[in-house]
């Protein structure tokens, strides 16, 4: 199929774009031209924030459109509106983080959505796609790792694992969070275009199962090769900060784990990475590797007053 990638260079893209092209599909990626493309991948440079910006794409059609960076209806909107509908599906990269807050977990596909979350771009556009009648498949992860991630997920408790600092902690530790490899995030999504199925249905994909903070601690330590008993744990209140946010200390402060069982059944897909191997993963193909000065631990003060 002619499939088309917006972005398809970084975190997600990588993986799934390697993907793409071992099924046969050709493959062109809508970048800024920053970082550089694979052999074989035709590559259209733009900025896909104004109309303008995707002159590229005009008299372009395609089968298949996949939107790994649109965070906005009109981000996805935009791109129909130059292309028009793609003649089999439009893959979307959504987020779990549209779900409103939940006594009962796991959280399924059919929980109910949050029109405030600062995702809510994303719910918009699924319920967009939808009433349009246009072709789609949505994934809703929860926090994506693994090599290539930029945002400051498991390198944040590298970070103080490895420059023995102390790693802040909500409460107790007991709270539960969910982590998903970026690379079975990729089988999934590529695995959808021959799922006819798959159509117009959204998917919750992450891990299969939750991990108490505590827990992430002691996996990222045995990963740093430290001992998790020697790591300096320091409980802070919460109570004051927005149970969502991720400034501070990067994972939300509530409960937040999905239930991926309509992605395994229905795509014959399950996460080929558990925690551990997915942060060691991580760990020695990407944070090892980097070069890197001292991490700035100063936004901890906030927390625990260091």
């Amino acid at each position: 199929m002619q499939i088309l990638v917006m972005g398809g260079t970084r975190f997600v893209g990588r993986p799934l774009v390697a993907k793409l092209l071992n099924q046969g599909h050709a493959l062109t990626l809508f970048t800024r031209g920053i970082h550089p493309v694979p052999a074989g991948v035709e590559n259209l440079n733009g900025d896909r924030s104004n109309s303008q910006g995707l002159a590229a794409l005009r008299g372009r059609n395609f089968d298949v459109i996949v939107d790994s960076s649109g965070r906005t209806l009109d981000d996805s909107r935009r791109v129909l509106m130059v292309t028009g509908v793609p003649k089999h599906r439009f893959v979307y990269v959504s987020s779990a983080g549209v779900y409103a807050a939940s006594s009962q977990w796991p959280l399924n596909e059919d929980s109910p959505t949050d029109p405030k979350s600062r995702h809510a771009g994303k719910a918009d556009t699924e319920a967009w796609l939808r009433a349009e009648g246009i072709p789609f498949t949505s994934f809703r992860p929860t926090y994506i790792y693994g090599p290539g991630n930029y945002n400051p997920i498991e390198r944040w408790f590298f970070d103080r694992i490895v420059y023995a600092q102390p790693v802040p902690l909500p409460g107790d530790g007991s709270t539960i969070t969910q982590l998903g490899h970026v690379d079975d995030l990729a089988e999934a999504m590529a695995r959808c275009i021959d799922v006819e199925a798959a159509t117009n249905r959204i998917y919750n994909c992450s891990g299969k199962r939750g991990v108490t903070f505590k827990g992430l601690v002691r996996l990222a330590a045995l990963t740093c090769g430290k001992d998790p008993n020697g790591v300096e744990l320091r409980p802070f209140n919460p109570s004051s900060l927005d149970s969502k946010a991720r400034k501070a200390f990067p994972l939300r402060l509530n409960h937040f784990f999905t239930d991926v069982s309509r992605a395994e059944r229905e795509l014959a897909w399950k996460p080929r990475f558990d925690l551990a191997a997915g942060l060691l993963d991580s760990y020695t193909k990407d944070y090892a590797l980097t070069p890197k000065s001292t991490p700035d631990f100063s936004p901890d003060a906030s927390l625990i007053g260091v």
